[in-house]
């Protein structure tokens, strides 16, 4: 015999986050932001191969990037913890639309080593700047409904992921392979967000004993290092789209194998962003997942089997597809790894922990592309790629072995494994 439930059955709430005016700006700002990086993403990726016909030069993009970011990120965490995170995002989004104009600028009328100058500029500003939009969104929204606001700020992520590229591509095209506008436009998005964040209520607390030493540097780290889900999170993605990074060498695949120009270059780029828009709507309107350590081991595997196919693949629709389905996978990695680090860190801390979190999110994004060019220049393109895919999975079977916590977290709105 079935007994009857014992009070009212909770219901899921896909739009939960939606009905605070606070994420409803922050979101649209985001969303525009990473609409305009996206955008200049292409640009670049087009700009520096037509200029320099070099598979290297495609990594230095990246490491010019990143190497600023992984110098400073620390300093930049602990200026989150200890200062008002709502104006480190407005200043370090302006140094941002400074860093865009100046590329404008230098597509007119510079060269590809100048185009370094400006990827550094932003690096700098993306080291206080990624931390304080990590450590921001927790502030602005209540536990219960976090996961929600983390679907749908990677639903709002992956379009303009999936919208940028394709637009930067056309653009392109239609303004005769010059990526001048782009960068212009991308200005105008950075300054869109600032304004958008300037509205939001937010109330900063001052953090006690704020005095920046090396032990509270390193308290981060410590942090982590006592934190095996976290560390194990935090880990399992760096390493595996370090190696799994095909999207680098996108415009050597789009002119040199495919050779669908820089149409098919604005659509490969796009790919990954509308499987991982798909997912991230999935996820918004389901319940977090049961057991999401698993699942996320699940979709790094899968991140990693995609990338092989298309390193293989000589024709555009199997690409497309298989980028389609790598964006799938790694929006399923985002969401959850999202989740866990920024509700399993004390709000004192968060500022520090993002900022190693972009460290190692800059480590497999911007150095994977320096990894991946330098690899191509050795091996080309295609076996390039298909070993990074083969690294990712190795990867997946080593975190799983060495952090079980990990394989048996639960669900993400519960308390703890």
């Amino acid at each position: 015999m079935q007994l009857p439930p014992t009070g009212p059955q909770e219901q899921h709430d896909p739009y939960a986050a939606f009905r605070l005016t606070s994420f409803r700006r922050y979101f649209a700002g985001h969303t525009t932001l990473i609409f305009g990086w996206q955008m200049q993403k292409v640009a670049i990726g087009f700009e520096i191969y037509d200029r320099t016909d070099s598979f290297l030069h495609l990594g230095y993009v990246g490491l010019a990037q990143f190497a600023p970011f992984a110098l400073l990120a620390v300093f930049g965490g602990h200026f989150n913890d200890t200062h008002n995170r709502k104006h480190i995002l407005m200043t370090s989004a302006s140094f941002n639309a400074l860093a865009a104009l100046g590329l404008a600028w230098n597509s007119a009328y510079g060269t590809a080593n100048l185009t370094y100058a400006f990827l550094i500029l932003g690096g700098c500003a993306r080291a206080f700047q990624m931390p304080a939009r990590r450590s921001f969104l927790p502030r602005i929204v209540p536990r219960e409904v976090f996961p929600n606001a983390v679907s749908w700020h990677s639903s709002g992520f992956e379009l303009a992921t999936m919208a940028g590229p394709a637009l930067g591509g056309f653009l392109i095209w239609y303004f005769n392979d010059s990526a001048l506008p782009i960068y212009l436009i991308n200005a105008g998005a950075l300054l869109t967000f600032v304004a958008l964040v300037a509205g939001i209520r937010y109330r900063h607390e001052p953090v006690p004993n704020a005095v920046m030493s090396v032990d509270s540097l390193l308290e981060g780290f410590r942090f982590i290092k006592n934190s095996p889900v976290v560390f194990a999170a935090i880990t399992l993605d760096m390493l595996g789209v370090l190696f799994g990074g095909a999207v680098a060498l996108m415009p050597v695949f789009a002119r040199d194998i495919l050779q669908v120009g820089s149409l098919g270059l604005g659509w490969l780029m796009a790919a990954p962003a509308m499987g991982a828009f798909s997912m991230a709507l999935l996820q918004a309107h389901t319940r977090p997942a049961p057991k999401a350590g698993r699942r996320l081991l699940i979709a790094v595997t899968g991140f990693g089997l995609v990338t092989i196919v298309f390193g293989l693949s000589q024709s555009f629709a199997l690409s497309m597809t298989m980028l389609f389905l790598l964006g799938a996978c790694d929006n399923v990695s985002v969401v959850i790894r999202g989740v866990l680090v920024q509700l399993l860190t004390p709000d004192a801390m968060r500022g520090r922990v993002s900022a190693i979190d972009g460290v190692f999110i800059g480590t497999s994004n911007e150095l994977g592309a320096f990894e991946s060019g330098a690899v191509a220049a050795v091996v080309g393109p295609v076996l390039s790629v298909v070993i990074g895919g083969v690294g990712t999975i190795l990867v997946v079977l080593g975190v799983a072995w060495k952090w079980p916590e990990l394989r048996r977290y639960g669900a993400l709105d519960s308390p703890g494994p």
